[in-house]
Protein backbone atom coordinates (compact mmCIF):
# COMPACT_ATOMS: atom_id res chain seq x y z
CA UNK A 1 0.00 0.00 0.00
CA UNK A 2 2.88 2.40 0.68
CA UNK A 3 6.57 2.80 -0.06
CA UNK A 4 8.67 5.16 2.06
CA UNK A 5 11.94 6.76 1.05
CA UNK A 6 14.17 8.73 3.40
CA UNK A 7 16.89 10.68 1.60
CA UNK A 8 19.67 12.36 3.62
CA UNK A 9 17.23 12.95 6.48
CA UNK A 10 18.67 14.74 9.50
CA UNK A 11 17.36 16.16 12.77
CA UNK A 12 18.91 18.83 14.97
CA UNK A 13 17.82 20.56 18.13
CA UNK A 14 19.77 23.80 17.91
CA UNK A 15 23.46 22.88 17.69
CA UNK A 16 22.79 19.27 18.77
CA UNK A 17 22.58 16.87 15.81
CA UNK A 18 20.42 13.86 16.73
CA UNK A 19 20.19 12.15 13.33
CA UNK A 20 22.33 12.69 10.25
CA UNK A 21 22.13 11.61 6.61
CA UNK A 22 19.59 8.83 7.09
CA UNK A 23 19.02 7.04 3.78
CA UNK A 24 16.48 4.23 3.78
CA UNK A 25 14.00 2.63 1.37
CA UNK A 26 11.04 0.82 2.92
CA UNK A 27 9.00 -1.36 0.58
CA UNK A 28 5.27 -1.98 0.55
CA UNK A 29 4.30 -4.80 2.91
CA UNK A 30 7.51 -4.74 4.96
CA UNK A 31 7.67 -4.74 8.73
CA UNK A 32 10.77 -2.67 9.46
CA UNK A 33 12.12 -2.57 13.00
CA UNK A 34 14.29 0.27 14.31
CA UNK A 35 16.58 -0.88 17.14
CA UNK A 36 19.43 0.70 19.04
CA UNK A 37 20.47 1.88 22.48
CA UNK A 38 18.66 4.65 24.35
CA UNK A 39 19.28 8.03 22.77
CA UNK A 40 20.24 6.67 19.33
CA UNK A 41 17.35 8.53 17.61
CA UNK A 42 15.01 5.65 16.77
CA UNK A 43 11.85 7.19 18.30
CA UNK A 44 12.77 10.61 16.89
CA UNK A 45 13.03 9.09 13.41
CA UNK A 46 9.62 7.44 13.82
CA UNK A 47 8.07 10.73 14.96
CA UNK A 48 9.58 12.51 11.94
CA UNK A 49 7.91 9.98 9.65
CA UNK A 50 4.63 10.56 11.51
CA UNK A 51 4.96 14.33 11.21
CA UNK A 52 5.19 14.87 14.96
CA UNK A 53 8.78 16.15 14.63
CA UNK A 54 9.97 18.56 11.94
CA UNK A 55 12.62 17.25 9.55
CA UNK A 56 15.72 19.47 9.76
CA UNK A 57 17.22 18.32 6.46
CA UNK A 58 16.60 15.87 3.63
CA UNK A 59 13.34 14.47 2.25
CA UNK A 60 10.66 11.99 3.30
CA UNK A 61 8.56 10.56 0.49
CA UNK A 62 5.53 8.28 0.74
CA UNK A 63 4.54 6.69 -2.57
CA UNK A 64 6.73 9.22 -4.35
CA UNK A 65 5.11 12.29 -2.74
CA UNK A 66 7.28 14.58 -0.57
CA UNK A 67 5.80 14.67 2.93
CA UNK A 68 8.11 17.03 4.83
CA UNK A 69 5.48 19.77 5.17
CA UNK A 70 2.32 17.64 5.02
CA UNK A 71 0.33 17.66 8.32
CA UNK A 72 0.29 14.34 10.24
CA UNK A 73 -3.42 13.76 9.64
CA UNK A 74 -2.90 13.87 5.86
CA UNK A 75 0.02 11.44 5.64
CA UNK A 76 -2.08 8.25 5.75
CA UNK A 77 -0.29 7.10 8.88
CA UNK A 78 -1.58 5.57 12.13
CA UNK A 79 0.61 5.48 15.23
CA UNK A 80 0.48 3.15 18.24
CA UNK A 81 2.31 4.58 21.25
CA UNK A 82 3.95 3.00 24.27
CA UNK A 83 1.12 4.56 26.30
CA UNK A 84 -2.31 3.23 25.30
CA UNK A 85 -3.83 6.76 25.49
CA UNK A 86 -7.41 5.45 25.60
CA UNK A 87 -10.32 7.66 26.63
CA UNK A 88 -11.29 6.29 30.08
CA UNK A 89 -14.97 7.33 29.83
CA UNK A 90 -15.49 5.63 26.45
CA UNK A 91 -16.13 1.94 25.78
CA UNK A 92 -13.79 -0.12 23.63
CA UNK A 93 -16.13 0.34 20.67
CA UNK A 94 -16.26 4.12 21.18
CA UNK A 95 -12.49 4.37 21.54
CA UNK A 96 -11.93 2.46 18.32
CA UNK A 97 -14.56 4.46 16.45
CA UNK A 98 -13.59 7.92 17.69
CA UNK A 99 -11.16 8.86 14.92
CA UNK A 100 -13.59 7.83 12.19
CA UNK A 101 -16.41 9.68 13.95
CA UNK A 102 -14.35 12.89 14.04
CA UNK A 103 -13.67 12.41 10.30
CA UNK A 104 -17.48 12.27 9.81
CA UNK A 105 -17.41 8.74 8.39
CA UNK A 106 -20.93 7.28 7.89
CA UNK A 107 -22.10 5.30 11.00
CA UNK A 108 -22.61 2.04 9.08
CA UNK A 109 -19.06 2.22 7.74
CA UNK A 110 -17.69 2.91 11.24
CA UNK A 111 -19.57 -0.04 12.72
CA UNK A 112 -18.33 -2.41 9.99
CA UNK A 113 -14.72 -1.24 10.43
CA UNK A 114 -14.83 -1.60 14.22
CA UNK A 115 -16.39 -5.07 14.01
CA UNK A 116 -13.77 -6.17 11.49
CA UNK A 117 -10.89 -4.89 13.63
CA UNK A 118 -12.38 -6.36 16.84
CA UNK A 119 -12.64 -9.78 15.22
CA UNK A 120 -9.06 -9.57 13.94
CA UNK A 121 -7.77 -8.66 17.43
CA UNK A 122 -10.12 -10.95 19.38
CA UNK A 123 -11.75 -7.98 21.12
CA UNK A 124 -15.38 -8.86 20.34
CA UNK A 125 -16.28 -9.86 23.96
CA UNK A 126 -14.93 -6.54 25.29
CA UNK A 127 -16.52 -3.98 22.96
CA UNK A 128 -18.89 -2.64 25.64
CA UNK A 129 -16.31 -2.48 28.43
CA UNK A 130 -14.49 0.60 29.68
CA UNK A 131 -10.65 0.57 29.54
CA UNK A 132 -10.40 0.21 33.35
CA UNK A 133 -12.03 -3.23 33.02
CA UNK A 134 -9.32 -4.48 30.63
CA UNK A 135 -5.87 -5.95 31.18
CA UNK A 136 -2.78 -4.16 29.87
CA UNK A 137 -2.56 -6.47 26.87
CA UNK A 138 -6.23 -5.92 26.00
CA UNK A 139 -5.80 -2.15 26.24
CA UNK A 140 -2.85 -2.29 23.86
CA UNK A 141 -4.95 -4.32 21.43
CA UNK A 142 -7.63 -1.63 21.59
CA UNK A 143 -4.98 0.99 20.75
CA UNK A 144 -3.89 -1.14 17.78
CA UNK A 145 -7.53 -1.61 16.75
CA UNK A 146 -8.06 2.15 16.80
CA UNK A 147 -5.30 2.37 14.17
CA UNK A 148 -6.60 -0.50 12.04
CA UNK A 149 -10.09 0.98 11.57
CA UNK A 150 -8.57 4.00 9.81
CA UNK A 151 -7.05 1.71 7.14
CA UNK A 152 -3.80 3.70 7.04
CA UNK A 153 -1.05 3.36 4.45
CA UNK A 154 1.57 2.97 7.16
CA UNK A 155 1.42 1.69 10.75
CA UNK A 156 3.95 3.13 13.21
CA UNK A 157 4.58 1.33 16.52
CA UNK A 158 6.60 3.14 19.20
CA UNK A 159 7.69 0.50 21.76
CA UNK A 160 4.09 -0.76 22.11
CA UNK A 161 4.92 -3.69 24.41
CA UNK A 162 7.28 -2.07 26.92
CA UNK A 163 4.50 -1.40 29.46
CA UNK A 164 3.48 -5.07 29.56
CA UNK A 165 4.80 -7.85 31.77
CA UNK A 166 6.88 -10.67 30.25
CA UNK A 167 4.02 -13.10 29.56
CA UNK A 168 1.80 -10.41 28.02
CA UNK A 169 4.70 -9.16 25.88
CA UNK A 170 5.07 -12.62 24.35
CA UNK A 171 1.32 -12.99 23.73
CA UNK A 172 0.93 -9.50 22.25
CA UNK A 173 4.06 -9.92 20.11
CA UNK A 174 2.50 -13.02 18.57
CA UNK A 175 -0.72 -11.07 17.98
CA UNK A 176 1.20 -8.34 16.16
CA UNK A 177 2.88 -10.99 13.98
CA UNK A 178 -0.56 -12.45 13.19
CA UNK A 179 -1.90 -8.97 12.48
CA UNK A 180 0.89 -8.44 9.94
CA UNK A 181 -0.02 -11.72 8.23
CA UNK A 182 -3.68 -10.66 8.02
CA UNK A 183 -2.67 -7.28 6.51
CA UNK A 184 0.01 -8.40 4.01
CA UNK A 185 -0.02 -5.14 2.00
CA UNK A 186 0.35 -2.88 5.04
CA UNK A 187 3.70 -1.25 5.67
CA UNK A 188 4.71 -1.26 9.33
CA UNK A 189 7.56 0.47 11.15
CA UNK A 190 8.24 -0.70 14.67
CA UNK A 191 10.58 0.84 17.28
CA UNK A 192 11.91 -1.30 20.11
CA UNK A 193 14.96 -1.79 22.30
CA UNK A 194 14.03 -5.46 22.73
CA UNK A 195 16.01 -7.54 20.26
CA UNK A 196 13.69 -10.56 20.69
CA UNK A 197 10.86 -8.42 19.30
CA UNK A 198 13.15 -7.25 16.49
CA UNK A 199 14.36 -10.74 15.56
CA UNK A 200 10.90 -12.34 15.61
CA UNK A 201 8.83 -9.59 13.95
CA UNK A 202 11.04 -7.88 11.39
CA UNK A 203 11.27 -8.31 7.64
CA UNK A 204 14.38 -6.15 8.01
CA UNK A 205 16.07 -4.54 11.00
CA UNK A 206 17.60 -1.06 10.98
CA UNK A 207 20.31 -0.74 13.65
CA UNK A 208 20.83 2.86 14.77
CA UNK A 209 23.72 4.16 16.87
CA UNK A 210 24.74 7.72 17.67
CA UNK A 211 22.43 9.20 15.03
CA UNK A 212 23.65 6.97 12.18
CA UNK A 213 22.45 3.75 10.57
CA UNK A 214 24.99 1.03 11.34
CA UNK A 215 23.41 -1.74 9.26
CA UNK A 216 20.16 -2.73 7.54
CA UNK A 217 19.28 -6.36 6.87
CA UNK A 218 17.13 -9.34 7.70
CA UNK A 219 17.35 -10.61 11.29
CA UNK A 220 19.53 -13.57 10.28
CA UNK A 221 21.80 -11.39 8.12
CA UNK A 222 22.54 -9.18 11.11
CA UNK A 223 23.05 -12.20 13.36
CA UNK A 224 25.26 -14.16 10.96
CA UNK A 225 27.05 -11.32 9.13
CA UNK A 226 27.21 -8.22 11.37
CA UNK A 227 28.84 -5.29 9.57
CA UNK A 228 30.85 -4.13 12.55
CA UNK A 229 31.59 -4.70 16.22
CA UNK A 230 28.67 -2.57 17.41
CA UNK A 231 26.08 -4.61 15.49
CA UNK A 232 27.83 -7.86 16.43
CA UNK A 233 27.54 -7.11 20.13
CA UNK A 234 24.13 -5.45 19.99
CA UNK A 235 22.39 -8.31 18.16
CA UNK A 236 22.37 -11.53 20.17
CA UNK A 237 22.01 -12.25 23.87
CA UNK A 238 24.30 -12.63 25.72
CA UNK A 239 26.52 -10.35 23.64
CA UNK A 240 29.24 -11.75 21.39
CA UNK A 241 32.58 -12.50 23.08
CA UNK A 242 35.50 -10.49 21.70
CA UNK A 243 39.13 -11.64 21.83
CA UNK A 244 42.21 -9.70 20.65
CA UNK A 245 44.89 -11.16 18.40
CA UNK A 246 46.88 -10.73 15.22
CA UNK A 247 46.76 -12.31 11.76
CA UNK A 248 49.44 -14.97 11.26
CA UNK A 249 48.19 -16.51 8.01
CA UNK A 250 46.14 -15.10 5.12
CA UNK A 251 44.29 -16.47 2.11
CA UNK A 252 40.93 -18.21 1.66
CA UNK A 253 40.99 -18.78 5.42
CA UNK A 254 42.62 -16.61 8.07
CA UNK A 255 44.63 -17.75 11.08
CA UNK A 256 44.65 -15.52 14.16
CA UNK A 257 47.04 -15.86 17.07
CA UNK A 258 45.11 -14.87 20.20
CA UNK A 259 46.64 -12.74 22.97
CA UNK A 260 45.07 -15.06 25.52
CA UNK A 261 46.74 -18.09 23.88
CA UNK A 262 45.81 -20.44 21.08
CA UNK A 263 45.29 -19.97 17.35
CA UNK A 264 41.91 -19.54 15.68
CA UNK A 265 41.35 -20.64 12.10
CA UNK A 266 38.52 -18.54 10.65
CA UNK A 267 36.54 -19.29 7.49
CA UNK A 268 36.95 -15.69 6.33
CA UNK A 269 39.25 -14.64 3.45
CA UNK A 270 42.01 -12.08 4.02
CA UNK A 271 44.55 -10.23 1.89
CA UNK A 272 48.37 -10.30 2.04
CA UNK A 273 48.24 -6.80 3.53
CA UNK A 274 46.41 -8.19 6.58
CA UNK A 275 49.44 -10.23 7.68
CA UNK A 276 50.53 -9.22 11.18
CA UNK A 277 47.71 -6.71 11.69
CA UNK A 278 45.77 -6.46 14.96
CA UNK A 279 42.28 -7.96 14.76
CA UNK A 280 39.41 -8.88 17.02
CA UNK A 281 37.87 -12.34 16.98
CA UNK A 282 34.18 -12.63 17.76
CA UNK A 283 32.55 -15.79 19.13
CA UNK A 284 28.89 -15.94 20.08
CA UNK A 285 28.30 -17.57 23.51
CA UNK A 286 25.95 -20.15 21.98
CA UNK A 287 28.65 -21.25 19.50
CA UNK A 288 31.13 -22.23 22.24
CA UNK A 289 31.24 -25.95 23.08
CA UNK A 290 33.36 -27.90 25.60
CA UNK A 291 36.33 -29.56 23.89
CA UNK A 292 39.90 -30.72 24.55
CA UNK A 293 40.89 -30.11 20.91
CA UNK A 294 41.28 -26.84 19.03
CA UNK A 295 40.81 -24.94 22.28
CA UNK A 296 40.01 -21.24 21.79
CA UNK A 297 38.88 -20.38 25.30
CA UNK A 298 40.61 -21.77 28.37
CA UNK A 299 39.03 -20.19 31.43
CA UNK A 300 37.90 -20.50 35.02
CA UNK A 301 34.21 -20.65 35.90
CA UNK A 302 33.16 -17.59 37.90
CA UNK A 303 29.33 -17.59 37.78
CA UNK A 304 26.86 -20.25 36.62
CA UNK A 305 23.31 -19.32 35.60
CA UNK A 306 21.21 -22.46 35.20
CA UNK A 307 18.14 -21.68 33.10
CA UNK A 308 17.03 -25.26 32.51
CA UNK A 309 17.07 -25.29 28.72
CA UNK A 310 20.48 -23.58 28.74
CA UNK A 311 23.32 -22.86 31.17
CA UNK A 312 25.17 -19.55 31.05
CA UNK A 313 28.77 -19.96 32.15
CA UNK A 314 30.63 -16.75 33.00
CA UNK A 315 34.40 -17.13 32.84
CA UNK A 316 36.97 -15.02 34.67
CA UNK A 317 38.91 -12.47 32.63
CA UNK A 318 41.04 -14.29 30.10
CA UNK A 319 44.48 -12.77 29.43
CA UNK A 320 44.04 -9.17 28.27
CA UNK A 321 40.51 -9.79 27.04
CA UNK A 322 37.09 -9.18 28.49
CA UNK A 323 35.39 -11.89 30.57
CA UNK A 324 33.84 -14.57 28.35
CA UNK A 325 30.39 -16.14 28.46
CA UNK A 326 29.43 -19.57 27.14
CA UNK A 327 25.78 -20.48 26.52
CA UNK A 328 25.65 -24.27 26.75
CA UNK A 329 22.52 -26.26 25.91
CA UNK A 330 20.84 -28.16 28.73
CA UNK A 331 21.99 -28.54 32.34
CA UNK A 332 25.69 -28.45 33.24
CA UNK A 333 26.68 -28.99 36.87
CA UNK A 334 29.82 -26.88 36.92
CA UNK A 335 31.34 -25.30 40.02
CA UNK A 336 32.91 -21.91 40.68
CA UNK A 337 36.68 -22.09 40.20
CA UNK A 338 36.50 -25.10 37.87
CA UNK A 339 38.58 -24.95 34.67
CA UNK A 340 36.83 -25.35 31.33
CA UNK A 341 38.12 -25.60 27.76
CA UNK A 342 35.91 -24.43 24.89
CA UNK A 343 36.09 -24.21 21.12
CA UNK A 344 33.86 -23.17 18.22
CA UNK A 345 33.49 -24.21 14.57
CA UNK A 346 35.62 -22.05 12.27
CA UNK A 347 32.59 -21.09 10.15
CA UNK A 348 30.95 -19.65 13.31
CA UNK A 349 33.84 -17.27 14.02
CA UNK A 350 33.71 -13.55 13.19
CA UNK A 351 36.70 -11.37 12.36
CA UNK A 352 36.94 -7.58 12.72
CA UNK A 353 39.79 -5.25 11.79
CA UNK A 354 41.33 -2.60 14.07
CA UNK A 355 38.50 -0.19 13.15
CA UNK A 356 35.85 -2.70 14.18
CA UNK A 357 34.74 -3.42 10.56
CA UNK A 358 33.86 -7.02 9.72
CA UNK A 359 36.18 -8.70 7.21
CA UNK A 360 32.98 -9.67 5.34
CA UNK A 361 32.00 -6.00 4.88
CA UNK A 362 35.33 -4.34 4.01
Amino acid sequence: MAELTLSNVSKSYGPVEVLRNINLDINTGELIVFVGPSGCGKSTLLRMIAGLEKISGGDLQIDGVRMNDVPPAQRGIAMVFQSYALYPHMTVRENMAFGMKIAKTPPAEIEAAVDRAAKMLQLEPYLDRLPKALSGGQRQRVAIGRSIVRQPKVFLFDEPLSNLDAALRVATRIEIAQLKESLPDSTMIYVTHDQVEAMTLASRIVVLHGGDIEQVGSPLELYERPANLFVAQFIGSPAMNIFHGKVVSTGAETAVELEAGGTAHVSVPSADADMGTAVQLGIRPEDLVPSQEGVLVNGTVEIIEGLGETTLVHLAKIGGDEPAIAKLPGIHRLKKGESIKLTAAREKLHLFDSNGISFHHR
